[in-house]
């Protein structure tokens, strides 16, 4: 018998760094249990190079990542999502996605890295932080009992993992 694969989308404006690199997480660290895809509601058109620096520490294929519109996923022939993750800053004022239908959804918000300003070196520390923010919420989300779960206790899970802390993984 074998396991079910869980379908991810993860969703914010601009599909350049935060959805990107939660996609990569998702796929790296959920032990083949989930395949994750991000995309945007307004896509920059192109992945923010300190994503990819995250992205490519993690050894995760960095050629498969781009910024995409959401419009992809809404298609007949797109793949059914089980689970959608906003992760716009609300607090920022960002408007995030709503994604229609009948997917587990959950907002985790995090601050957008590609707004900080100042020398790479600044930029790439905002990067990092933010992905290991992530990355904790990533290591809880994976590792739920899905398959144990009833819909509503997914949905609690997946709303108490938004409200974690954001800290270093």
């Amino acid at each position: 018998m074998s396991q079910k694969i869980y379908n991810v989308l993860v969703l914010c404006t601009g599909n350049s760094a935060r959805s990107i690199m939660a996609e990569a997480l998702i796929n790296t660290m959920g032990g083949g249990r989930f395949h994750a895809y991000s995309a945007g509601s307004f896509p920059t058109g192109k992945v923010n190079p300190f994503a990819v620096e995250q992205v490519a520490n993690l050894g995760y294929p960095v050629a498969k990542l781009r910024s995409k519109s959401w419009d992809e996923f809404a298609r007949p022939d797109a793949p059914h999502m089980d689970f959608v993750i906003t992760v716009c800053d609300k607090a920022a004022g960002e408007v995030c996605p709503v994604w229609p239908g009948h997917p587990i959804s959950a907002h985790w918000g995090f601050e957008d890295p590609a707004a900080v300003e100042g020398s790479d070196e600044v930029k790439r520390r905002a990067f990092t932080r933010i992905f290991r923010h992530i990355m904790s919420r990533v290591r809880v989300f994976v590792s739920l009992p899905i398959d144990k779960l009833d819909k509503l206790a997914i949905k609690d899970e997946m709303d108490d993992i938004g409200q974690l802390p954001d800290k270093e993984a």
